[in-house]
């Protein structure tokens, strides 16, 4: 019996609300059963967030991961640029939503390019 991780490679705009309630809800029962899978499984998750990762993705399973790998120069985020100032009323320094930048905030474990995973 050989036990493997879980690996989900993200890549995301986003799910929309004109997709529907059914495609947001699908962000809170894939957190459920990935929470299921290490908890009670105790089973390995690595999540692996590409250009772009955004939106609920990165709210809920995307940042999950027992592990969590960036690919360099990712765009990472929960909402975009414009919809935050629009929102806030403040500038978004540039960069701030690159993998870099949340890597050395400590969001994520490494940055790997993509060609190092085959």
């Amino acid at each position: 019996h050989q036990i493997l991780p879980h690996i989900i490679v993200c890549a995301s705009g986003g799910a929309r609300m004109q997709e529907g309630s059914l495609s947001l809800m699908q962000m809170a029962k894939i957190s459920s059963a990935l929470y299921d899978y290490q908890s009670n499984k105790k089973l390995f998750y690595v999540s692996i967030l590409t250009s772009p990762t955004t939106g609920g993705v990165t709210a809920s399973f995307g940042m999950l991961g027992d592990i969590i790998i960036a690919e360099p120069n990712a765009y990472i985020a929960f909402a975009g640029k414009r919809v935050i100032e629009q929102t806030l009323n403040k500038t978004v320094p540039e960069g701030s939503q690159a993998a870099e930048y949340l890597f050395q905030k400590g969001l994520f474990d490494l940055i790997v390019p993509r060609n190092h995973f085959k």
